[in-house]
């Protein structure tokens, strides 16, 4: 699908002349200058004396005694009213969230008289950010224009930016407010940003394997000099076939400007961008795509330009988050668990994590392409006392659907001479890297309870 198939080919915007007689300002510059200012907070150093009153208030919020009990199993497993669990290895908070909500926490709790805000949501999950929101923290919406209202922040206010960093303009419009920031940017986005400015001195065009108008790439694509958005292989196939085939004046620029206006820098020119170009990516998408679509832009650089010059016009450095991708990994498991004929067959793998989350989404992405029926539901208040469970489908929708296990009755074995015994439910389980044990155990009571209610009605 075009990432913007609306645009005008008409108003395509030309690239300006080069006219720069003086050495280029980096954008990490500018970003480092703002970060190294006094009231400019990126570390917990600052949070000391709160520091034990934060841990145990997140420890009662987030922690689960039934998830704990199950990391203990050496296989991760757990046999309860009727059903068996299967945890995924590795899966909810990573260090990365776990290191913002402490952060945020901590700045309620280190300026109890200032006024608090935050440019976005802290993290993809409504628990969180609703107890942010209970802590007085004042959340800045977008107006009309899309843009974000920060007229409503005051000298001397307290501000805080998202797991998912901030633009530079944002940095740059809070520096003049003169106001205390809070930075919890997640370190690995933080990295990516790195990547970039490596693209930029280089001369290159970051391609970035990401959705255009997500919080954390919006971030990025602002770190940049030159970029393009693109979310899949599909995509990528174009922009290659573009890189290989397109000539100047036959018509093809408009073409490609038609589709990626909103997912490419001002001025964006494909004829002359793409010829050297660097790939970064949004550090919670599905890692076996990035490496699908960095191979597929070597082989096209490759053949375009030779392997003796490949090292001058392709760039590549792995920015692919390592919490999100052993959680994948951990997936990968549990299905290959299902396709042992040695091991349990799952009845199904149960997703939990915010609607909006782009890595709970790939989680799901996994178990749906290798056959294994999933759910992806963000509370446990999904799973319906009718049967029901209200979820997020592959495609984004917010569909209802009957439980399989539930449909037609209890599922029972018969052995050899016809006795019918109970066959426990078995459900493969792992959540997004935002979403607290405590979420993940509220859902699976939902299901013990409901299993066994029905289980007592056969």
């Amino acid at each position: 699908e075009d990432q913007d198939a609306s645009s005008s080919s008409s108003s395509l915007p030309k690239p300006e002349p080069a006219t720069e007689t003086v050495p280029k300002m980096f954008i990490k510059k500018e970003r480092e200058a703002i970060a190294k200012k006094k009231d400019f907070y990126r570390g917990a150093g600052v949070f000391k004396k709160v520091k034990a009153e934060v841990a145990l208030d997140m420890r009662d919020q987030f922690d689960s005694e039934m998830m704990n009990l199950m990391k203990e199993d050496p296989n991760y497993m757990m046999e309860k009213d009727g059903v068996e669990f299967y945890l995924a290895k590795d899966h909810g908070f990573c260090w990365g969230v776990e290191r913002s909500i402490n952060l945020a926490y901590s700045a309620v709790e280190t300026f109890p008289d200032a006024k608090i805000h935050i440019t976005n949501e802290l993290i993809h999950n409504p628990m969180v950010n609703e107890r942010l929101h209970k802590k007085n923290v004042n959340f800045i919406e977008k107006d009309g224009d899309n843009a974000k209202d920060f007229t409503q922040i005051n000298e001397g206010d307290v501000v805080m930016l998202p797991a998912f960093g901030a633009t530079l303009d944002e940095m740059k419009e809070l520096d003049q407010k003169n106001v205390k920031v809070v930075d919890t940017t997640c370190p690995w986005v933080a990295k990516v940003w790195n990547t970039v400015h490596t693209h930029q001195v280089r001369g290159l065009t970051s391609v970035i394997h990401g959705k255009y108008a997500h919080e954390e790439t919006m971030a990025t694509k602002s770190m940049c000099e030159t970029y393009i958005c693109v979310t899949n292989v599909e995509e990528v196939e174009y922009v290659s076939d573009f890189m290989l085939h397109a000539t100047e004046g036959d018509g093809r620029a408009e073409e490609f400007m038609a589709k990626f206006a909103k997912a490419a820098s001002a001025h964006f020119d494909p004829h002359v961008h793409l010829q050297k170009i660097g790939l970064a990516n949004q550090t919670t998408m599905y890692k076996k795509e990035t490496r699908a679509i960095g191979q597929l832009l070597q082989k096209t650089m490759m053949k375009k330009f030779g392997p003796d010059l490949l090292n001058d016009h392709y760039y590549e450095f792995d920015t692919i988050c390592d919490a999100t991708q052993v959680r994948q990994d951990a997936v990968d498991e549990l299905c290959n668990m299902h396709d042992d004929a040695t091991k349990p067959d799952l009845d199904f793998i149960l997703v939990v994590g915010g609607f909006d989350s782009s890595n709970t989404a790939h989680l799901l992405e996994i178990p749906q392409m290798r056959g294994v029926t999933s759910f992806h539901i963000n509370t446990a208040d999904c799973i319906q006392a009718d049967n029901t469970i209200r979820h997020r489908a592959i495609n984004g929708e917010i569909v209802e659907a009957q439980f399989p296990f539930l449909k037609d009755g209890m599922v029972w074995d018969i052995d050899d001479d016809g006795v019918r015994t109970k066959k426990c439910l078995r459900v493969g389980v792992t959540s997004g890297a935002s979403t607290p044990d405590k979420e993940v155990q509220d859902a699976l009571g939902r299901i013990m309870m409901l299993n066994k209610i029905r289980g007592e009605n056969e």
